[in-house]
């Protein structure tokens, strides 16, 4: 188990509510060749993508899993997005699934939403505006014995859980897949990935082949070659990060299946080996 300072972190509630999904009429996204769709995208109760689902070639746009969550309140807002960590506990607190706990799975930049996992038993009782209480945990975190390795995002629980082992001064971190650095685009300029995420491209079929990437899901640990995410993304020869696939493709140029960032190091700290079993539903 990995050395941490989880001692001195400090817990508190955030919440949020069910967000309606929100559309421009008439409803059209141009995509990168050019043709207009309308098709279901961010936000709402979504019953069949599901953690663990393979997140490609859906009918839809930057479809998030589960259950997404926002406020109304800008900054209220904010916080919520930036102190709410995967893996952490999620309750509903009105409503018919009132009392029912689920787990946060990811955080999406520019819808600003974030999205928990619940049972199906759980979805059918829910309803939009839902009010839903989260036990923010996990920011601030550090590894005593890595301190060039930044945690985000991150809830110790979960971090415990995940297929990371330490070899020769190394951090071996199990990964479904490894994304070159010229892959990542809609995300970059961000001065920093502590809420949000960023987006694979994907508008390249050969090369999503090649790499096989093509059968990513939700939930899915990925590794991403010489990006530093300290103070936002940031292109360094043998750096790395550690993320997570929080929402599906897109057909938008410059965007794709969305990566909230876990670890990341300016160094070769953080090493990917690979994992086909490395995704949330396994750890959550």
């Amino acid at each position: 188990m990995l050395k941490t300072n989880i001692e001195k972190l400090v817990m508190q509630s955030v919440q949020g509510r069910i967000h309606h999904p929100v559309m421009r009429q008439p409803g059209y996204r141009i995509g990168s060749d050019g043709v207009p769709r309308i098709l279901p995208a961010t936000a709402a109760i979504t019953y069949n993508a599901k953690i663990g689902d393979v997140c490609m070639g859906l009918m839809g746009d930057h479809v998030e899993p589960g259950v997404s969550m926002k406020n109304a309140d800008a900054n209220e807002d904010a916080a919520l997005n930036v102190l709410a960590c995967v893996g952490n506990v999620a309750k509903v607190i009105t409503g018919d699934g009132k009392g029912a706990l689920g787990v946060v799975t990811g955080k999406h930049g520019g819808a600003d939403h974030v999205m928990v996992y619940f049972d199906d038993s759980v979805l059918d009782q829910l309803a939009v505006d839902d009010k839903i209480l989260i036990k923010s945990f996990g920011q601030g975190l550090q590894l005593v014995d890595y301190p060039d390795v930044i945690c985000m995002n991150l809830d110790p629980s979960l971090l415990d859980k995940l297929d990371i082992s330490e070899k020769d001064g190394k951090l071996e971190v199990g990964v479904a897949a490894v994304i070159p650095a010229y892959l990542m685009g809609s995300g970059l300029g961000s001065s920093t990935m502590m809420s949000g995420d960023y987006d694979i491209m994907t508008r390249d079929p050969k090369t999503l082949e090649a790499l096989k990437l093509d059968q990513l899901k939700f939930g899915d640990l990925v590794f991403i070659e010489d990006h530093a995410n300290n103070h936002g993304p940031d292109y360094l020869k043998g750096s790395g990060t550690l993320g997570v696939i929080i929402h599906g493709d897109s057909f938008i140029a410059g965007h794709g299946p969305g990566v909230t960032v876990l670890l990341t190091s300016r160094n070769s700290t953080l090493v990917p080996k690979y994992n086909p079993d490395a995704n949330l539903k396994n750890y959550i």
